[in-house]
């Protein structure tokens, strides 16, 4: 029963620029993102949308880090377009990617909010990390390969929040 609770985000959102983010940097300081189809559709680089919202949250005090199942090419330019950490080749849903990530931020996991779009790899992961968790509907789900449009469609039962909790 453990592996289901799991699998459900704390919390549910159309987008990450959605969100109240003075709110949430008064109860995180650290907040940890997943890249294709969170933050910009599947393989985009970093847009105006995207450095705007680091900007942000920099601004808010909040540290932030990119977590990736891609390649350095991949994650390495669009961290230096959004000035902020990462880890690539993190190998969610295991949690060494995770915990990597919040040693580089030097923050305690009740302390950080990961945020990604798929529950399989990052929500689930990020909760056996011990961080809270927000599950974003897709940038662009057009832009997913094949393995992640078949993922999503066993997803559907665990895209609401707060079970785990």
């Amino acid at each position: 029963m453990m592996l289901v609770k799991e699998l459900y985000p704390d919390e549910v959102t159309a987008s990450v620029y959605e969100l109240d983010w003075d709110m949430l940097s008064g109860k995180y300081e650290g907040v940890v993102f997943d890249i294709d189809n969170t933050l910009v559709a599947h393989g985009a680089p970093a847009d105006a949308k995207s450095v705007s919202l680091f900007q942000r949250l920099h601004a808010l005090g909040m540290r932030t880090m990119l977590v990736s199942n891609n390649g350095e090419a991949r994650v390495s330019p669009f961290a230096a377009s959004l000035k902020t950490d990462y880890v690539y080749k993190a190998g969610k849903p295991k949690i060494a990617g995770y915990k990597k990530a919040l040693e580089k931020l030097g923050i305690g996991p009740e302390r950080v909010l990961f945020i990604g779009d798929q529950i399989f790899t990052d929500i689930w992961g990020a909760n056996r990390a011990g961080m809270d968790t927000i599950l974003t509907e897709p940038v662009d789900p057009s832009t997913d390969e094949i393995q992640i449009v078949i993922k999503r469609w066993f997803e559907k039962p665990f895209r609401k929040p707060g079970i785990h909790t």
